[in-house]
């Protein structure tokens, strides 16, 4: 007998169905492994205790769970900050002159400076348990994955149809309902397909995050991660190949089951008049649109999140007159403006106090042109890429029955570890006696080059369905086609591929630029290769003026580019 106090009334009343029979059991049993995972990241743990990790391949089950856990908890923390970053940004002329800035500089700051940073803090929140260490690495995974949502989200607040727009407000929205009715849902496509990437960031990363170093120490968490440093260690190509499928199964399973899903519920927030003909489908959401008792189950927490927003004390119905945005005081703009500068001219005071102190203006100029150097190779190697996943990415959208036989491939290709390539490269350069200038270049554009792709296949597959039939009624083609149609209409999406792509590919060149296998090396000439080769010696000034440079580059390039691209974005190219 069911206790009616607590379960609502439509719980109860559901009695099942055989959809019911065949959903259960999967539900509980992945409720079952989240809970097995979740309750061995708190066990206890000393600071110079070892962590063992098996390169045996029957533990790899329980490292991919561990790693997946890991990385849907950092991108649940990814969506939080996305939207909130995205709301301050697009809404708040103030904030948006300090965020954006702020997030140029984060995303080009290395995974491994995130982490030398937070691991001793996250280790002291958490003494005596493991934790603490599964906190940093969840972090540095976050960092891995949040930018680029953040940058998606925004974007789309930022292209809004102007008829949504002044549908909102002439029904007097409110901020926070403009968010959740209207900006939110119209970013949903695009937010979802930078998921999809985000989660391949944080497989690209996994090595970095869960083989941490700290206080001389090497701390290595039960993972894939863990598990393909060990077998490069160990130079085990039996052993790396085995992750390698572990990692594929994984991707499919979470596509399956998690992402497909997610795209074809997303779909009914395309904005178009007709309904699409071609919408994505999932066997798993069809099943769970079958159920009774799963699905009112599962209505319920939406109910009561609903319920307690529309119960909020509020001296206004939320779409009163009352509701409309209040014009910002001029004289509050200028002061924060003037703090804002003020903070600036402080920051370089002690940006050229430190310079003259501990490096010498040589040094100075000396770093700036290997930044150059690293600068050329970002800007080609984007162009290239654009070139050849742009038309792919359009193809790929405007057709979902090939983006849903290809999108757990591109995730896996995203995915793929770079680091796992490097080994080909040196040999290849090597045996050819091929330039490393040049032919390590491509090593930097590997790993980012997806960023483009997914990005213009959310852009694509937003197109509505009534742009497509009016471009094949005026019989558009060639480049007119491009340019009045398909141009516009991914432009937006492209310009955030382009801007993440960067800021990874600086990222990159640190590793790209300074490659070793076994006792060779190569080195190109750079600025990430000037960063490790501080790095390697322990030279911390000099650490700190390469990766300061490096913010410098990535900032005026998304200024003086991709910020204008935007602009371009929002004023004219876009439908």
């Amino acid at each position: 007998m069911i206790d009616k106090r607590f379960f609502p009334r439509q719980v109860v009343e559901a009695t099942g169905n055989r959809w019911d029979l065949v959903m259960l059991p999967m539900v509980l049993a992945l409720l079952s492994l989240l809970a097995l995972a979740g309750s061995h990241m708190a066990t206890p743990f000393q600071m110079g205790e070892v962590l063992h990790i098996s390169l045996d391949p029957w533990v790899l089950p329980y490292y991919l769970l561990r790693t997946t856990l890991r990385m849907f908890l950092a991108l649940g923390a990814s969506v939080v900050f996305a939207c909130a970053f995205a709301a301050l940004a697009a809404k708040y002329r103030a904030a948006e002159k300090v965020l954006v800035p702020l997030l140029d500089i984060l995303q080009s700051i290395p995974i491994l400076g995130f982490l030398s940073i937070t691991v001793t803090g996250f280790i002291a929140l958490f003494p005596g348990s493991l934790l603490g260490v599964e906190c940093a690495a969840i972090f540095a995974i976050f960092t891995s994955q949040a930018w680029n949502m953040a940058f998606s989200l925004y974007q789309s607040m930022r292209t809004v149809p102007a008829e949504l727009k002044e549908a909102a407000r002439i029904f007097h929205l409110s901020g926070w309902q403009r968010f959740w009715r209207l900006e939110l849902p119209f970013a949903m496509p695009g937010l979802l397909w930078n998921m999809m990437m985000s989660m391949s960031g944080g497989w690209f990363f996994v090595v970095a995050s869960e083989a941490i170093s700290v206080a001389n120490q090497d701390i290595k968490l039960p993972g894939v991660g863990s598990y393909i440093a060990m077998a490069i260690a160990a130079r085990d190509l039996q052993a790396i190949g085995y992750a390698i499928l572990a990692m594929l199964i994984g991707i499919l399973l979470y596509d399956q089951l998690f992402f497909r899903p997610l795209l074809a519920w997303a779909d009914k927030f395309r904005f178009e008049e007709s309904g699409n003909e071609n919408a994505p489908t999932s066997w798993l959401l069809t099943w769970l649109r079958r159920t009774e008792l799963i699905q009112r189950v599962g209505e319920w927490p939406a109910r009561w999140l609903a319920a307690s927003f529309r119960y909020t004390k509020l001296n206004y119905d939320g779409t009163s007159i009352r509701a409309r945005a209040k014009p910002v005081n001029p004289l509050w703009e200028r002061g924060f403006d003037a703090i804002l500068a003020a903070l600036v001219l402080f920051a370089v005071w002690r940006l050229v106090s430190f310079i003259h102190a501990e490096v010498g203006w040589q040094e100075v100029a000396h770093v700036f042109k290997l930044g150059f150097y690293t600068l050329a190779r970002v800007l080609i190697l984007i162009a290239i890429a654009s070139l050849i996943w742009v038309p792919i990415g359009v193809w790929i959208g405007l057709n979902p029955r090939i983006a849903g036989r290809v999108q757990a491939l591109a995730q896996f290709l995203a995915a793929f570890p770079s680091n796992l390539v490097f080994p080909v490269a040196v040999v290849l350069i090597v045996n050819w006696k091929l330039n490393p200038n040049i032919w390590l270049s491509p090593l930097i554009i590997l790993g980012t080059q997806w960023y483009l792709l997914f990005n213009v296949v959310a852009g694509a597959s937003t197109i509505p369905s009534e742009l497509r039939y009016a471009a094949k009624n005026l019989g558009l083609k060639g480049w007119l086609l491009w340019r009045r149609y398909l141009l516009p209409a991914i432009f937006p999406s492209f310009v955030t591929g382009a801007i993440t792509a960067s800021g990874g590919s600086w990222n990159a060149s640190i590793v790209a630029e300074y490659v070793s296998w076994g006792d060779t090396t190569l080195q190109a000439d750079g600025l990430g290769s000037y960063i490790q080769n501080m790095t390697a010696i322990g030279d911390f000034p000099r650490i700190a003026l390469g990766i300061g440079v490096m913010c410098i580059f990535v900032m005026v390039l998304n200024h003086w580019v991709w910020r204008r691209m935007y602009r371009l974005a929002e004023q004219r190219m876009h439908f």
